[in-house]
Formats: C-alpha cells, structure tokens, sequence
C-alpha cells in the first residue's frame, strides 16, 4: 500500500468516525427524520454530478427499483436509527456499535443466500456478540430515561446494513458502485422526504447546528462515498474493509475530544472483542495484513 492510500484509508476513518459525532450535535435540533433528510438530500446532490460524468445515470434511473430498497436498508433506516439513537447515548459507543456491520452482513448471507459459514466465522460471531454484551452491560434498561431503546435501534442499524450489503451482492452485482452509492442516497432521500417535511423543527436550529448538519451531508456521505471507491479500485475491497477497525478509534477520539464523552474501560474492550469478532466472522483477520505492512 502506497503512503497515499494509507493518508486516504486513515481520512476516510477519520469521516465516517465523525458522522457520529455531527448527528448527536445535530439531531436533538433538527430530529432524526429531518437530518437525515438533509444528510442524503445533500450527499446525492454531490454524488450525482460525479456519476454523470461518469456515464452512470441511465442505470440511476433504469434500477429505480431495487435502488429504493436499498437506499431504505442501507441509508433510510439506518441513518435514522442512528441518528435517534444519538440522543440518548454517546458518538464513541454508536461508533463501536457500528463496526458489528460485517458480522451482521456475513450472517445475513448465512441465513439468506445460503452462503456456508466456516468454524472461524462461527466462532467470530460468538466472540462478536460477547463484545456486544461487555460494551452494553449496565446500559439496557429500558426504563424512562434508560438507553435500552437506542442500544436497540444501533444494533438494527447494523443488521439493515448488512441486509443491504446481501441485497446489493443478489441484484446489484455488476452494477458499477458509485450507481449503487448515488441511488441510496437519492431514493433514501425520497422516502423520507414525507416524515422530514411532517418532522421539519418549528424553531431554526443555530448556525452551528446547521454546519454540522451540511459536513454531515457533503463531507461524511458525498465525499466520503467518492474516497471509498476510489480506494476500492486502487486497493480492492479485502484492503479497503480494513477502514471497519479504525472507525471506532475515530469515533471515541472525536466524541471525548469535542463533547467531553468519556472513554471507559468497558468502551475499550467491549470494542476490541467486537473487533476481533468481526475480524474472525469476516475472514479478514486471516487475510489482511494492517496497511503499514503492506506500504512500499
């Protein structure tokens, strides 16, 4: 791995850990349904001038179909449930949360599409929800003011990504991936339009509120989408899931940096059982080396 795919690999974490961050600053002014209505209204406006140089609205349009319903399971949804869930727990524990992707997208193949899960994988899922359990013990409580709900709806977010993920292996497979990119956002932002205008906040939320909002859209979901697969192209998508392990490092650093969240023992090993778990349900611990061992 060349020094300049490791800078972008390290950027991209650096991003995508800092959503996050951006929806719990934004969310409590704007609500869920109205953020996230920006988020992809936005990150579409971005991404679709990129994919019509590179030729790729006629699919946009032609695959309407299967792109909504992946825009709902791989934006939409998750999105909100995210950003719901960020009023009532941290940017650092969502992050963590988030890496259980892979490993809820490898047993969505198991079960589904029928794809054969090796002792290793099994093992890793194990592991996984062990990690799950360690970083959420003490927080489930689903009593006024308790976080069970949020814990709930993180976890659903990483189940509606990987049924997207399997979705887009069925009936997307070799559909270029900045259509599949720029249709999600897109169609998501059609689907929630509705509840946004429905939900849209009676009074203006700040200008900073507003900032956090728009880097949120342009930054965290359009130009983090083109560095993605650019890096996918450059680097191939073994190399490249490698970004899975470093968001939460992000993730924690940004939220004890900028809201004073506390980093706790229990974050720290809840997040690198997760970690391990994932690394071994996905097989990418057997087959990736961390990008500074590769740089030439």
């Amino acid at each position: 791995m060349k020094p300049r795919d490791l800078v972008e690999l390290f950027l991209l974490a650096a991003i995508w850990g800092g959503s996050f961050l951006l929806m719990r600053v934004a969310a409590p002014a704007f609500g869920p349904f109205a953020l996230i209505e920006l988020r992809v209204g936005l990150a579409a406006l971005v991404l679709i001038p990129v994919l019509a140089m590179q030729g790729g609205l006629r699919q946009l349009l032609s695959r309407w179909a299967v792109l909504l319903v992946v825009g709902l399971c791989a934006s939409a949804l998750p999105f909100v449930l995210y950003a719901w869930a960020t009023l009532s727990v941290t940017a650092g524990f969502a992050s963590i949360v988030n890496a259980t992707t892979p490993m809820f997208t490898a047993l969505v193949a198991w079960v589904w599409l029928k794809d054969r899960l090796s002792a290793p994988a099994l093992l890793g899922m194990l592991v996984g929800v062990l990690g799950v359990v360690i970083l959420v013990w003490g927080k489930v409580s689903f009593k006024d003011g308790g976080s069970g709900w949020a814990v709930l709806a993180c976890l659903g977010a990483t189940l509606s990504y990987g049924v997207a993920g399997n979705m887009t292996k069925r009936y997307l497979s070799g559909v270029p991936p900045m259509v599949t990119a720029t249709g999600s956002q897109l169609y998501a932002s059609l689907i929630l339009l509705p509840m946004a205008i429905a939900s849209w906040p009676q009074e203006t939320p700040s200008a900073s509120v507003w900032s956090a909002a728009v880097v949120l859209a342009v930054v965290c979901s359009g130009l983090a989408y083109v560095l993605f697969f650019r890096l996918m192209e450059r680097l191939g998508p073994t190399r490249t899931v490698s970004v899975t392990f470093l968001i939460p490092l992000f993730g924690m650093l940004w939220g004890a940096a900028f809201l004073n969240e506390t980093i706790s023992l229990r974050m720290l090993t809840g997040c690198a059982v997760i970690l391990l778990g994932t690394g071994l349900a996905t097989g990418v611990l057997s087959r990736l080396r961390m990008p500074w061992q590769r740089m030439n």
